[in-house]
């Protein structure tokens, strides 16, 4: 279980694809140097398992339906990552409950700075239009977010210059691709009401 509040922006060190996956080797100092092999991180919002470490980076092994439903098999050397380790029983709740277990991909439709402001617009696959709402939570990229609006496949977030500055929405552009992940709590209550649809229909 993660918060959405991203700790650290690590850089894609090396990419090895081989078996229908791929393993990926991350820098960051700060960071390696706390973790445990089997310990699991948000990279972009996806949890991964740590394989390997030095006291500079960290592996992960990636699989075929990780990088089916993630923006994970686009990363090449050099990018940049978001990266938070798993939340620890007693540790202050920040943001929202995050899975690490992406939804789908969605697409940066416009990004427009005023004043200190980024506002982002995000398309997103209509299916899953009922699980956001107006000031709601979603996950992107692993960043925690506050929905200000929402039409049919699209919304808009607000982003602070601190979010802006410490994560990789900063830098991305119109066009690049995030994953989403969307509130667990509205997940559970839409599959509610959806198994009672079915029963009163059925009975």
């Amino acid at each position: 279980m993660f918060t959405g509040l991203v700790q650290a922006l690590g850089t894609v060190q090396n990419v090895d694809d081989a078996r229908d996956g791929r393993r990926l080797r991350i820098a960051e100092p700060r960071i390696a140097s706390q973790l445990s092999v089997g310990e699991s991180v948000a990279v972009n919002g996806a949890c991964l398992t740590v394989v390997a470490r030095t006291t500079d980076t960290f592996d992960f092994q990636v699989g075929p339906e990780t990088l089916a439903k993630t923006v994970l098999g686009q990363l090449t050397a050099g990018d940049r990552v978001n990266l938070e380790r798993a939340l620890r029983v007693g540790e202050a709740l920040g943001g929202h409950f995050v899975t690490g277990h992406v939804d789908c991909v969605g697409t940066i439709r416009d990004a427009t700075i005023t004043g200190d402001w980024l506002t982002m617009t995000f398309g997103f696959p209509p299916e899953y239009g009922d699980l956001l709402v107006p000031k709601g939570s979603i996950a992107v990229d692993g960043v925690s977010l506050t929905v200000v609006d929402v039409g049919e496949d699209q919304f808009y977030v607000m982003l602070i210059p601190h979010t802006r500055d410490q994560t990789t929405l900063g830098f991305k552009r119109p066009g690049a691709a995030v994953n989403l992940e969307f509130d667990l709590l509205a997940k559970h209550i839409q599959k509610l009401f959806q198994s009672r649809s079915r029963t009163s229909r059925n009975g």
